[in-house]
């Protein structure tokens, strides 16, 4: 099972709010997520990016791959640089 670290929007019309999520390559990430890693909300000034580094860690280990907008918030938060 392949897996993959990405964002799933929340929130509701013009106030746009993001989970950051781990789940299956099949699902279209609006059911059956595996784990909930955090949160991205850009409405906040600056924008707010919150994710459990040791979950993240753990997932990243395990292979799952992560999009590349998720890549670019771990890279300007400076983890596991």
């Amino acid at each position: 099972m392949s897996t993959k670290i990405r964002l799933v929007r929340k929130g509701k019309k013009n106030r746009p709010f993001y989970r950051i999520i781990v789940i299956s390559d099949e699902k279209d990430g609006r059911g059956n997520v595996i784990e909930n890693l955090g949160y991205y909300d850009p409405l906040k000034e600056p924008a707010l990016f919150q994710v459990i580094p040791e979950r993240l860690q753990h997932w990243l280990k395990l292979g799952a791959q992560p999009s590349d907008t998720v890549k670019s918030f771990i890279k300007k938060a400076n983890l596991f640089s």
